[in-house]
């Protein structure tokens, strides 16, 4: 039988291990976005969200964290409902988000934002 703080025990390292495999795949899926190829000019805004944003962003949310999505409460919350503001995180990243500059065209970072912006008043739908 096992005692409860043994229990206790492997219940604390069972969670540090899960911590440590969680962050590792979110590092992991930073750097294959990273290594993918640049989006082509004719790509549509939603394509160009599907191929680089919709890892970590799929309908709008965040699976690194919930709170700073991409839905209009959190938008306006962090001061992210303006293209302008949203072309600058893009562009220059922030904390665990890479910087698109060196992958998407200024251009298509401005269509990406307003197709945010766009999402986010249809609540991702």
């Amino acid at each position: 039988m096992i005692s409860l703080n043994n229990l206790k025990k492997i219940l604390a390292a069972t969670l540090l291990i899960l911590t440590l495999a969680f962050v590792e795949i979110a590092t992991n899926a930073q750097s294959a976005i990273a290594d993918t190829a640049t989006t082509p000019e004719t790509a549509t805004p939603a394509e160009v969200f599907s191929a680089n944003c919709a890892g970590c962003h799929i309908n709008g949310g965040n699976i690194i964290r919930r709170g700073k999505n991409l839905k209009q409460k959190a938008l306006k919350k962090y001061g992210m409902d303006s293209i302008a503001n949203i072309s600058n995180l893009v562009t220059n990243g922030k904390g665990i988000m890479p910087a698109y500059k060196s992958r998407l065209s200024e251009q298509q970072i401005i269509d990406v934002s307003a197709y945010v912006l766009s999402q986010a008043e249809t609540d991702w739908k």
